[in-house]
């Protein structure tokens, strides 16, 4: 059984860093029988609910008919609370008067729609990809006697300084064009779109490895030459996105670590160390974003974890939607969900 996409209404939603998002809802999708085992499957950056389905299926581990399975929607992916859908407020300079976002609100709202609204006792397990394995370890630390098992694929529980560098180029693409206007663009009814098309570009360096466009991999499908992927897969996609949703979601990123709480205080081993659910850490062997002597490092200090690192010269997008017909990239990684689900 699947549900629609459906809201739950959180009210005035206070904030880690001070702001409260005013009547604010968290969007979501559910798979299956809810007296069957819980997976929570968060989205990832600039992904909505629809783009995790591929990983859900009955010829899937991620099979509706043995799991309730639910995809929450992060704050800023146009589908929860967002700059895009929210009314600015005058207090808030940030995306256009949206106020500032952290792995630990996007939790807590979570678990409130999963224990409040839906009645839920435990998860069986939470996985996502990217993003969505940030938001992983962020369950295991904060909730760690609500999750018994974690699978973060191509991710990590505290954004590196190199992944910074990247995120911080990002941002000034989008920042200093003209039209973006310290995000008040959508009152204009504009968009920073060449701000945009530089922001995808960008991304089209680090997505995919050295080794996909040594061997113009991108002509597998479809795209003519290299030229043809950075507009038509690159630019594309990120013009279709609001930029400010964008700015929400990307400074998430770049202050991702699970040890940045009143819980913790800085101390990233202590907060890897108080993790009880049992860990299957997936790092892409060639990802640029998250490399695995990164997990390794977290794997080391996690008490009941295990690493196996995801062998594709598709990098970070190993772990990602399929890119035309890519079966073995996902079926390695579906097989490697049911040996430890």
């Amino acid at each position: 059984m699947e549900s629609e996409i459906q809201t739950y209404n959180l009210g005035d939603f206070s904030l880690q860093r001070g702001g409260v998002i005013k009547n604010a809802f968290i969007a979501y999708k559910t798979f299956g029988d809810p007296k069957n085992p819980l997976i929570i499957y968060p989205t990832w950056y600039s992904g909505d609910i629809a783009a995790n389905e591929w990983l859900i299926g009955k010829d899937r581990t991620l099979n509706p008919e043995k799991y309730f399975i639910v995809i929450p929607a992060m704050f800023g992916n146009g589908q929860s609370s967002s700059p895009s859908n929210t009314r600015p407020e005058k207090e808030y300079e940030t995306f256009g008067g949206f106020p500032r976002i952290t792995n630990w609100d996007n939790i807590r709202a979570q678990y409130e729609l999963i224990t409040k609204h839906l009645g839920l006792k435990e998860a069986h397990a939470v996985l996502g990809w990217s993003m969505g394995a940030g938001q992983t370890y962020q369950w295991a630390v904060q909730y760690p006697d609500f999750v018994k098992k974690i699978i973060p694929f191509c991710g990590s529980a505290k954004t590196s300084l190199h992944n910074i560098v990247f995120l911080k180029s990002l941002k000034a693409a989008l920042e200093l064009d003209p039209v973006y206007d310290n995000g008040h663009y959508a009152t204009k009814g504009v968009k920073p779109e060449n701000g945009l098309k530089a922001f995808g570009r960008i991304y089209a360096g680090w997505g995919f490895t050295q080794t996909f466009y040594r061997h113009k991999m991108f002509e597998w499908f479809g795209f003519k030459d290299l030229e043809d992927f950075l507009v038509n897969f690159w630019e594309k996609y990120f013009l279709s996105k609001d930029a400010n949703n964008l700015l929400c979601m990307l400074d998430v990123w770049i202050h991702g670590d699970v040890s940045d709480n009143e819980m913790f205080k800085g101390d990233f081993v202590r907060a890897l160390g108080s993790i009880k659910a049992e860990a299957l850490v997936i790092p892409g062997k060639y990802d640029l974003y998250f490399p695995p002597e990164d997990s390794e490092i977290e794997v080391k200090n996690m008490k009941n974890a295990k690493l196996l690192e995801f062998d594709s010269h598709y990098g970070h997008w190993a772990g990602g939607p399929p890119l035309g017909e890519k079966h073995k990239d996902v079926d390695w990684l579906d097989a490697r969900l049911r040996e430890f689900l």
